[in-house]
């Protein structure tokens, strides 16, 4: 484990906010690796690193971290809509929906509401 400073940890953190909204999620989780070995119950520097790895495609670590976010915050609207993103793209809708319905009822967002297909 990298020895790191709290002031270090939180400008590692903003730099992969900046990658991973930059379009460089590889660089971001590069940066996340080190935040999360020290500080492992950080939420939100796993749901970033989530974001990232589905960013980049790697389906199956973004579901591992998303579901690790899901397990500390059930109620975590976001993350179920992320995750049906990630089961979607996997071509796994029935799981995909599961989470698309989650999401939506946590947090009636119209975005939340029209991938849940209530009416279908």
């Amino acid at each position: 484990m990298a020895e790191g400073s709290p002031e270090t940890d939180v400008i590692d953190y903003r730099a992969a906010e900046q990658l991973r909204a930059a379009r460089d999620p590889r660089g971001a989780v590069k940066l996340l690796d080190s935040v999360i070995a020290r500080h492992p119950e950080h939420t939100a520097a796993r749901l970033l690193r989530a974001r990232a790895f589905f960013l980049s495609a790697q389906l199956r670590a973004a579901e591992l971290e998303f579901t690790v976010v899901l397990e500390r915050e059930p109620d975590n609207a976001f993350a179920h809509f992320a995750l049906a993103r990630t089961y979607e793209r996997a071509n796994r809708p029935e799981q995909a929906r599961r989470h698309f319905r989650l999401a939506a009822a946590l947090d009636p967002r119209p975005d939340y509401l029209a991938a849940a297909r209530f009416d279908d």
